[in-house]
């Protein structure tokens, strides 16, 4: 299985549902921005506690590992649980938002793309992905979430909006993060 196939497979399965998702990560800012490796796909959905055991059994144990328990603590804790596909080595992160004005506004402003031939996706807007992508370089300041969002201002700068990310950063108290990535694609 490819990423695109993964891909694929996971809309179809939210689709079926009708449950609210978008993808993020790494994925948006490959598609906003400059390519990458990655093995992985972000997703925040809209899962409620009650339809965890049907979201489970969309993924066939004899081809994802998928842990009930993990996901249902995850909705219960609003935060992540991970889905394998062992044979290709493929992980998606399911993540399960807390209710807050941040999350609401993303939801909000996630649009319909195609980030392959023949698949329509929700995926989060450039903005919210830059920002998301500055709370994952606080919390782990690993210099690959710099990159993507340096990449994502490279290729799409014309396009964000960037009073949005200025009013987010400073409500999230990442306002010298934002300052630091400004500073990198000053020249460009």
């Amino acid at each position: 299985m490819e990423r695109s196939d993964l891909l694929r497979y996971l809309i179809t399965v939210f689709q079926r549902m009708e449950l609210r998702y978008f993808v993020t990560g790494s994925v948006a800012t490959i598609f906003y921005g400059e390519p990458r490796f990655t093995n992985d796909i972000d997703v925040v959905v809209d899962l409620p506690e009650g339809r965890v055991a049907e979201f489970c059994r969309q993924f066939p144990q004899d081809q994802f590992y998928v842990s009930i328990e993990a996901a249902q603590d995850a909705v219960r804790t609003k935060s992540q649980f991970n889905m394998i596909h062992p044979a290709s080595g493929l992980k998606v992160d399911v993540i399960v938002p807390e209710s807050s004005a941040f999350n609401q506004s993303r939801f909000d402003r996630a649009r319909v793309v195609q980030p392959e031939r023949s698949v329509d996706a929700w995926f989060a807007s450039p903005e919210d992905a830059i920002i998301k992508k500055m709370q994952y370089y606080r919390e782990g300041g690993s210099e690959k979430h710099l990159r993507d969002i340096t990449g994502v201002l490279k290729v799409s700068r014309g396009q964000i909006d960037l009073p949005y990310i200025q009013k987010w950063a400073r409500q999230l108290d990442l306002d010298e993060i934002w300052a630091a990535v400004q500073q990198r694609v000053a020249p460009c």
